[in-house]
Formats: C-alpha cells, sequence, structure tokens
C-alpha cells in the first residue's frame, strides 16, 4: 500500500504542475498587454489632464478670484457671480441665448428630420449619395467665413438677398441692423451650416428602422402621414434624442455666427453667453468674471442634458 501511495503521488502532481505553467504564460500575457495599452493610452491621458482636466481646475478657482493677468489673482469670494446676477449686459446675453437655442434647435430637428425622410423615400442610390454630401458638406466649412459670406448676401444695400427681393416688388429689409432682423440671420446662417450632422444622424436612425414594419401597415391600409407619425417618430426617437442633446448643447456654445454678422449688435440684441465671456476676457481683462460666466454656463449645459435624459423615458422608445 506505501509503494502505491507513493507511486500515485507522482502522477497526481505532475498534472497540477503543467496547469500551472500556462496560467502563468497567461499572466504574463495579460501584464504584458496591459503595459502596452498603458503606454498607447498615455499621450491620450497626458493630453486630456493638460488641454482639459486642468484648465477646467484653473477656471473653476478662477472664478472666485479678480485677475487682470498684469496684478496678483485677488480673492472676491462670490462677488463674480454677484455681478452675472445684477449686470443687465450678461442677463440679456443669457435670454438671447436661450432664445435663440428654443429656435434654432427646433428648426434644427425639423429640417433635418424632414430632409432625411425625403432622401430616405424611393430615390436612387446615386441621388442620395449626393444628398448625403450636399447636406453635409456646409459643416466642414469655417463658420466665421460662413457667417462673413451670408453678411454680404444679406447687405442691406448691396446684397443678393434684398436685390432678389427687389425683383418681386419688395422693399430692401434692413437684415442686420434691426434687432429683429439681426437675430434672423443668425438662425438662418446657424442652422444652414449645422443641420447637416443632425441630418445624418436621422439618416441613419431611419435605416435601423424594418422595412416590414412599413410594408404591414401598408396592408392595413395605413396613410404616409399614420405611418410617419405612429412608425417612424416613436423608432427614430432614439436617435431624436442623441440628436438634441448635442445640438443644445452646441447652440448654447454659439459664438461664431454673432461674433462676425453683427458684433453682437445692434445694442446687445444678439450678444451671447460666450460672446460676453470672450469681451469680458479678451477686452476688459476681467477673467475673474469670465470664468465664473462659463461656470455657469456649463452648470446649464449640464442641468440641459440631465433634463432631456431624465425626461426621456417619456417620449423615447426603443426597438
Amino acid at each position: 500500500m506505501a509503494a502505491t501511495v507513493s507511486e500515485s503521488a507522482p502522477a497526481a502532481a505532475g498534472p497540477r504542475r503543467r496547469s500551472s505553467a500556462p496560467e502563468s504564460l497567461k499572466d504574463q500575457n495579460l501584464r504584458r498587454q496591459r503595459r502596452l495599452a498603458y503606454w498607447f493610452l498615455t499621450p491620450t491621458l497626458i493630453g486630456i489632464g493638460l488641454f482639459t482636466l486642468i484648465p477646467m481646475v484653473a477656471s473653476i478657482v478662477l472664478a472666485f478670484f479678480s485677475w487682470d493677468i498684469i496684478s496678483t489673482p485677488k480673492f472676491v469670494d462670490l462677488k463674480n457671480f454677484a455681478t452675472i446676477a445684477t449686470s443687465p449686459t450678461i442677463r440679456v446675453s443669457f435670454l438671447n441665448t436661450f432664445g435663440f437655442v428654443i429656435v434654432a434647435v427646433i428648426l434644427q430637428l425639423v429640417i433635418a428630420l424632414g430632409l432625411a425622410v425625403l432622401v430616405q423615400t424611393k430615390m436612387p442610390g446615386w441621388l442620395r449619395g449626393f444628398f448625403r454630401s450636399a447636406f453635409f458638406f456646409p459643416l466642414i466649412l469655417s463658420a466665421a467665413s460662413v457667417s462673413l459670406i451670408m453678411s454680404y448676401l444679406f447687405n442691406e444695400d448691396f446684397g443678393t438677398i434684398n436685390k432678389i427681393l427687389a425683383l418681386i416688388g419688395l422693399g430692401p429689409v434692413k437684415w442686420l441692423s434691426t434687432a429683429g432682423g439681426a437675430m434672423v440671420v443668425t438662425i438662418i446662417v446657424y442652422v444652414w451650416q449645422n443641420f447637416g450632422f443632425t441630418f445624418l444622424l436621422f439618416i441613419g436612425g431611419l435605416s435601423s428602422i424594418p422595412a416590414d414594419v412599413y410594408e404591414a401597415s401598408s396592408i392595413d391600409g395605413a396613410s404616409g402621414w399614420s405611418q410617419f407619425s405612429r412608425i417612424t417618430l416613436p423608432l427614430v426617437s432614439p436617435t431624436m434624442l442623441v440628436a438634441s442633446v448635442m445640438a443644445i448643447i452646441s447652440a448654447l456654445q454659439i459664438f461664431d455666427q454673432p461674433y462676425v454678422l453683427t458684433r453682437g449688435g445692434p445694442g446687445d440684441s444678439t450678444r451671447t453667453a460666450v460672446m460676453v465671456i470672450y469681451q469680458s476676457a479678451f477686452t476688459e481683462l476681467h477673467f475673474g468674471l469670465a470664468a465664473a460666466i462659463g461656470l455657469v454656463l456649463m452648470l446649464i449645459i449640464m442641468l440641459a442634458t440631465w433634463a432631456q435624459f431624465k425626461l426621456s423615458s417619456k417620449f423615447v422608445f426603443y426597438m
């Protein structure tokens, strides 16, 4: 019996030694892959830290200081935020921004969804590709250059738009010299340049809807509007959520179009929150106030995004 036990012991120990060797190799390979991943991630993490996290923390700290970049920063507690609450210019700029966001985002979503539905209907593939490229093309252009060209088109004296209106008997419109006209032009330029991205998002959302759903509804006698309201809108609602979140975040940060077109005028009719940040920091050298305005705008963006996702359960339907 002793001999039997002694002879069987190495046999039992053998497999354990053979199974532990591959496990150690797996561990070594896993550690090697992790080190390699860290090496690849390091440049990105350094960039995020230097150009995102550190400036963000510095801006939050600077919001509680008064600093003109020349003298030593002075701690002022909540004075910058009190200035935001009491300054008429800052208050008007936020109101202008909110009004712009409401109108521009609604127009952007409606136009993009309408065009996406038209393009996804019975249309040759080459023509569908043409419209996708044509609608997306303005987005790759510089916002400043587009706004500069549009300022000539909407010029009161020699603009192409007023010349076209004159041909049909309408007098010249003061597009950029009145408060209402300037905001209308700003919205038109912004929506024209940015709806292409939302359009592509809706194209992707519509492409994911099964065709047999529409075929079944057609057999049941559903009209085109019934299919759109009862099938297309509910099934494209996840894309609508993503598009609306991105559109609102972008619109709240509008700067290029009103700055190039009107410099915020006439008066303060097109002055936005980001324009006030720029003016406070680089014109008046009130960097602490600019940081405080930026912090408030960031909180507004976060609150708007949170509210959209919170309310999404009521209008977003997943297949």
